[in-house]
């Protein structure tokens, strides 16, 4: 089987399976050389080495090849790689006419009408080149999205040069031209009537000849009559009613005769619904009536006989003087020697005709008496007696051949197991070929069968070849690898390659929350599509309760290495006078000591600057931020904004605010130094992976970003 990527003769690319057939599957695949998309009919495998498939596929292509009309899928390029056979065909995106038959239920009489005028169009083309197609129906015609018509698949096309078919060459027997049916010779007018069936299906919805098997539909089309379209729908046009009677008729002569008349009376048809103009040719006269000849008619006609040897003289007219008038007496006794002469008899006949009549009539005698001795078992068998084996041979050698001449129905047998599906052939014939390949298949279990051909109730011949082919079950296929993909992108995989996913959840101190850490089974683990995985995602690291310790009074290295010990981190680190801690010690921290908090969470300190003695002086600043950072309502994030003053940063506002909360007003600052300060702020936004600046706020994952613009910040003296 052909999956997507995959390239034929290094130049059609597999995109997707569109289709499959009895002999054949249809891929959609790009043309790499002149780089468009085109459809590929390939070979099913197990026909490959059967030449006959092989040569049938083939005339496929070459009947096509020379068409090209735009109601014809044209044929591009015909090959095969590596015992791969295919046919590169215009790639039609649509859907056919039996799929766009059974949606509508039926359809308008002017939309079926049109329908088939394109599809006589198409016809006409072919047959103006001597093809035939022979196999006109709703499932070989397509429309496209557009609404152009196409016929497809000339699969048992035939040149109209070539006077015979054979029974497994006939179309689908729904559609099947009444000669076909017979096995005679078929032309343009067969694939007339095929056009007739397909447009009485579109105008009413149904078949016009409906049986249990092939075989009683076929000896419909060649005795029955179909219902006519105004008795099912009495809204149907005369015209119309009258156009399918035509096409259908059971005499080739009384259809229409070309595509081309067929056409013209279609669009009639449209302009004039109710018109009785379709003219049906009557039967031809069955029986021969008796014609009076003269008696110089008859002398002429004995006269050329005698010049010819005995025989007819074709080449000559031979009525030419039969206004000439009677024959003169004298004539009369060489015409009665003439009259003998014609109706005497070889006497070597005579005797070749006696001998025999006699050998048949003593044939015809042992045959009647082998049967009546075979059939009431006069004699018993017995291996001494000669004569007996002898009629035994004789009658299982005749039964042998009768069987092997014979036809038999070919049973259902999908679903059966390869055993039973042979014993159920072989009730029906012994001389059955049956043989069997495996293929995956996911609608039925191992070891059952999935196809067969030919398909059930197809009558064949006693000693033909029965295909089978047998489920290996479910084609297996590897567990995608979605380790450290967020759960939602995981499902996606994994449902898409058709497995059923549920879910689990443990901690992990190296897998982010939310992420897959592994699947159960695990990755590259081979299954088969409807089996369940489970998905195990990360809850983040398992979280433990700890004390926060004490960091008043110790340095800033001191502390950090404190709070780790503790499980916990480092938080945001200010600076500010104190007059009970010495410059560079704790002077406080933003959990209390003691206290029970997650392991990992953070813990902001101040760092003391020091006594303020020295300058006892108050000062202090109105602190407002005119510009607002973001662009347009709605718009938001967490803000930090930050005074950094006599080289020491200190936070004045950290919260989340949006485009309203500006201008943004700070209210006044009280500092103990009268430097100029600089104000700068900081737009924090949620991450969804680590990396550089992202810290842990408020259980969030954040990254700040600094603001394009800084601000001067002046201090006013407020006194001792």
């Amino acid at each position: 089987m052909l999956k997507p990527g995959m390239f034929i003769s290094d130049r059609y690319e597999i995109i997707d399976k569109v289709g499959s057939g009895g002999m054949a599957d249809v891929y959609k695949a790009r043309c790499h050389r002149l780089n468009r998309f085109v459809a590929i009919k390939v070979l099913k495998p197990e026909y490959s080495d059967d030449k006959n498939f092989v040569k049938k596929f083939r005339g496929e292509a070459q009947s096509a090849a020379g068409l090209s009309h735009p109601n014809i899928v044209n044929v591009y390029d015909v090959g095969d790689d590596n015992g791969l056979h295919y046919i590169v065909m215009e790639l039609v995106e649509g859907i056919t006419l039996k799929n766009f038959i059974e949606r509508k239920g039926k359809l308008e009489v002017k939309e079926a009408v049109g329908i088939a005028i394109q599809i006589a169009m198409g016809m006409e083309a072919a047959h103006m080149n001597h093809i035939i197609h022979r196999d006109i129906k709703p499932q070989n015609i397509i429309i496209s999205r557009e609404g152009k018509v196409k016929v497809t698949d000339f699969g048992i096309a035939k040149a109209t040069n070539s006077n015979t078919i054979t029974s497994n060459a006939m179309g689908s027997v729904h559609y099947l031209s009444p000669e076909q049916a017979r096995g005679g010779y078929s032309d343009e007018k067969s694939d007339i009537y095929s056009l007739g069936v397909t447009l009485y299906e579109m105008l009413s919805g149904q078949l016009p000849f409906a049986g249990d098997n092939t075989v009683s539909v076929a000896l419909l089309h060649i005795q029955g009559e179909a219902t006519p379209l105004r008795e099912l729908d009495p809204n149907i046009p005369l015209s119309v009613d009258r156009i399918v009677q035509k096409c259908m008729q059971k005499r080739p002569e009384r259809r229409y005769l070309t595509a081309s008349e067929l056409m013209t009376d279609l669009k009639r048809s449209i302009s004039n619904p109710n018109g009785d103009f379709v003219v049906i040719p009557p039967a031809a006269v069955s029986d021969s009536p008796t014609i009076t000849i003269s008696d110089a008619e008859v002398n002429h006609i004995k006269s050329a006989t005698k010049m010819s040897g005995g025989g007819y003289d074709t080449s000559k007219e031979l009525f030419q003087n039969t206004d000439a008038g009677q024959p003169d007496a004298g004539s009369e006794e060489e015409a009665s020697d003439e009259e003998e002469e014609l109706d005497s008899v070889d006497p070597r006949v005579e005797k070749i005709i006696l001998v025999g009549s006699i050998v048949a009539g003593v044939i015809l005698t042992i045959l009647i008496i082998f049967f009546v001795v075979r059939f009431f078992k006069l004699f018993p068998r017995s291996n001494s007696n000669s004569n007996v084996t002898t009629e035994e041979s004789t009658a299982e050698s005749t039964s042998s051949t009768s069987e092997t001449v014979g036809t038999v129905i070919i049973p259902s047998v999908l679903g059966l197991s390869l055993e039973d599906a042979e014993d159920t052939l072989y009730a029906r014939s012994e001389a059955l070929n049956v043989t069997s390949t495996d293929e995956y298949s996911e609608d039925y279990e191992k070891g059952l069968v999935v196809e067969q051909y030919p398909d059930k109730d197809a009558e064949v011949a006693a000693d033909s070849e029965v295909k089978l082919i047998i489920s290996l079950g479910p084609e297996p296929i590897k567990i995608p690898d979605v380790y450290n993909l967020t759960d939602s992108q995981a499902v996606t995989m994994l449902e898409e390659v058709g497995l059923v996913v549920k879910h689990a959840y443990d901690y992990s101190d190296e897998t982010e929350e939310g992420k897959v850490i592994k699947t159960d089974p695990a990755r590259e683990t081979s299954v088969v599509k409807g089996d369940t995985v489970t998905v195990i995602v990360s809850n983040g690291p398992k979280i433990t309760k700890v004390k926060v310790p004490d960091l008043l009074g110790l340095s800033k290295e001191k502390a950090v290495e404190k709070l780790k010990a503790a499980g916990l981190k480092k938080g945001e680190v200010t600076s500010d006078y104190s007059d009970t801690y010495e410059k560079g010690q704790v002077m406080s921290q933003s959990e209390e000591k003691g206290e029970e908090v997650d392991s990992g969470t953070a813990v902001d300190f101040v760092v003391s600057l020091g006594s303020g003695d020295t300058n006892p002086q108050s000062y202090e600043a109105d602190i407002v931020i005119d510009e607002n950072p973001f662009d347009y309502p709605g718009d938001g994030g967490i803000v930090k904004v930050q005074l950094v003053q006599d080289g020491n940063t200190t936070t004045l506002l950290k919260e989340e605010l949006d485009y309203d909360s500006f201008p943004l007003d700070l209210g006044t600052y009280t500092s103990n130094s009268g430097s100029e300060g600089t104000l700068k702020m900081l737009i924090g936004t949620e991450v969804d992976e680590d990396g550089d600046g992202v810290v842990n706020e408020n259980g969030k994952l954040i990254k700040y970003e600094e603001y394009g613009t800084t601000w001067a910040v002046a201090f006013t003296s407020v006194g001792e």
